[in-house]
């Protein structure tokens, strides 16, 4: 049997959402804790907050969650910037500001996100990394419940969340905004759950469509319900009238789209069945309202259909509101940065689109990869960006530009594109004609979006200043922008040693308490491998149904990433009417080829056993 752990005393920069006190020991021995660490970039950290809603409801005064915020991103460092997003996305537990990362050290963490649970008398019990725990932690905290219950080391009773004081202010966390006929602007009002029509200065409140709080329902502007929308694509005239509506909203923490009649604000669910995708993707048209999506972040008009940027899977997707279908487009939900054919290139938490003014070609804010990509003649390339662990504020010849974490982008008339660059609070500019990227704007608060109007303006989204923000006008030309040499980030993970040759990769899962293995429809298991450069691995890239794999890595390659999907399918044991669970998790694992290196190389899907 092995030997229990003690879970490592919390200590950070500070503590969000608790008054302002500090949590020691004596302040969590008696309940169960989990820990997630997780920063706000990361699409699956987002979908893991929306997972543990219900559990902080049903548990209350058993169960203390605490947000662990070990950042990726330089930005994601900058304490206001956590404070922010915080709120932005509805976090009502304690959260603890780790810049350094020495948290996610201490409790071994290698993936983002990463849950810990602790049980009453202060010992890890449970480590699991990514998301679609829900099930199995319910389980397990059932199981700690009636256990320390006879025990009696129990305590139940309020927990240590303090709710921040509510802003005032007309917009909160805006995210996407669209020009309506007649000038006025349509702004997804992300944190209050609507969306807000404003006139065209970009600050008179028009109406509000929705209720302005979470929820799910279809009806009249004031009952409609969303929960944290994002994009929205008004469809040409012959669409609209085809389909009953005029305008298309990424619903995205519903994993739905909601199509909007504009004349009377009502509201109709027209693409999706609110379930977060799980599944394998093809490259089959579906009826919309049967298939899952993963948190659509943005929508285009483009090639006679709706576009969506499906970050929650690193795809994008389409969807034809005339024919009410949906289905794949680009992307196989590895997260990386490979351009090539549609179906086989790989994208990262895509989150804004725009087409070029003769409608050829598709821009796409890669996020994840600091980048901008673009769809043309059925092939996606990279205009800008490095990839995953390359970030900095760079301008120059694009090939050496470096953005941070970008989520906006728009095409101008003349061929360029401006770029939202969220994360490094600045507009730029990229001009195909020269290969050039510049600086036009900065000193932003998270830009998310940005519109052109039928005047030629240019309105940006500052989100976390919750407003619309003009830019002057001359900043557009080539004269008017600034070349900047800021700083290069590389996100440096130490690299896991391997031989040369022959290694075997495990990928380690258990299900959770109560589970066993699906097999009713086929495999239980699936394993993908790839690997960047792809010439690192001789063998083993591919795809198969066993969560082991013989690898044979090159030894003429210094290092490289590992590009990692696993998922494991489960059902309820021996119950009536069992349900099934689906476990998925994306690793990039870095490696060097190194003499003397390992020879197995362990990742955990599932790990209930600290």
């Amino acid at each position: 049997m092995s030997a229990r752990v003690r879970a490592p005393q919390l200590r950070g920069r500070g503590w969000l959402n608790t008054g302002g006190r500090e949590l020691g020991p004596a302040d969590l021995r008696g309940r169960i804790v989990l820990l997630d660490f997780w920063t706000f970039c990361c699409i699956n950290c987002l979908h893991v907050l929306d997972e543990l809603r219900p559990l902080e409801e049903k548990y209350a005064d058993v169960l203390v969650v605490i947000g662990v915020h070990s950042p990726k991103f330089e930005h994601e460092k900058d304490p206001d910037a956590l404070v922010a997003a915080v709120e932005r996305y509805g976090v009502h537990h304690p959260v603890l500001d780790d810049p350094e990362l020495d948290m996610w050290q201490q409790y071994a963490a290698k993936a983002w996100p990463t849950l810990a649970v602790i049980d009453p008398e202060g010992y890890v019990v449970a480590t699991m990394a990514g998301e679609g725990h829900a099930e199995g932690l319910t389980r397990l905290i059932d199981d700690l419940i009636a256990t320390h219950e006879a025990k009696g080391t129990l305590r139940r009773g309020d927990g240590p969340y303090v709710p921040p004081a509510e802003p005032e202010t007309a917009l909160r966390f805006p995210g996407k905004a669209v020009v309506l006929d007649g000038g006025n602007l349509l702004v997804s009002d992300s944190a209050r759950h609507s969306l807000v029509e404003l006139a065209p200065d970009g600050e008179t409140p028009v109406r509000r469509i929705g209720s302005g709080v979470r929820g799910r329902a279809d009806g009249p502007a004031g009952s409609a319900g969303f929960s944290e929308p994002q994009g929205l694509c008004l469809l040409p005239a012959h669409a609209a009238e085809v389909a009953g509506y005029d305008l298309v909203v990424a619903d995205t923490v519903n994993h739905l789209l909601r199509g909007v009649k504009l004349a009377t604000g009502e509201v109709v669910t027209v693409a999706g069945t609110g379930r977060q995708w799980r599944s394998t993707a093809d490259d089959h048209a579906h009826d919309a309202l049967s298939v899952d999506l993963s948190s659509p972040w943005d929508l285009a008009w483009y090639d006679g259909r709706v576009v969506i940027a499906m970050a929650g899977i690193h795809q994008l997707w389409w969807f034809d509101p005339i024919k009410r279908t949906a289905g794949m487009y680009a992307g196989t939900t590895v997260e990386a940065l490979r351009d090539g054919p549609l179906a086989e290139a790989w994208m990262a938490q895509p989150s804004g689109l725009s087409v070029s003014a003769d409608g050829t070609r598709l821009w796409v804010a890669d996020s994840e990869t600091s980048a901008v990509r673009y769809v043309e003649n059925g092939v996606l390339g990279t205009a800008v960006g490095q990839g995953l662990f390359d970030f900095g504020h760079v301008d120059g010849p694009a090939e050496r530009a470096l953005l941070q974490h970008p989520l906006g982008v728009c095409a101008l008339p003349d061929g360029s594109v401006l770029i939202a660059d969220t994360y490094n609070g600045a507009v730029r500019r990229f001009d195909p004609g020269t290969g050039q990227v510049s600086t036009v704007a900065d000193g932003l608060a998270e830009p998310s979006d940005l519109v052109l109007t039928a005047d030629g303006d240019v309105l940006v989204v500052e989100s976390a200043a919750h407003r619309l923000t003009r830019l002057a006008p001359g900043v557009l030309s080539a004269a008017g922008a600034v070349t900047v040499d800021g700083p290069r980030h590389k996100l440096e993970r130490k690299p896991t040693d391997v031989a040369a040759g022959e290694v075997t990769l495990d990928v380690v899962f258990t299900p959770a308490p109560g589970q066993k293995l699906d097999d009713t429809f086929g495999p239980s298991t699936r394993l993908v491998v790839s690997a960047s450069p792809p010439e690192l691995l001789l063998e083993g890239a591919g795809t198969t149904t066993y969560l082991s794999r013989r690898l044979v890595v090159n030894g003429e390659v210094a290092q490289g990433v590992l590009q990692v999907t696993a998922q494991a399918a489960t059902c309820d044991a021996d119950v009536e009417h069992a349900a099934c669970h689906l476990t998925r998790q994306d690793w990039g694992v870095p490696v060097r080829v190194t003499d003397g290196g390992a020879t197995r190389v362990p990742l955990v899907l599932r790990g209930l056993d600290a």
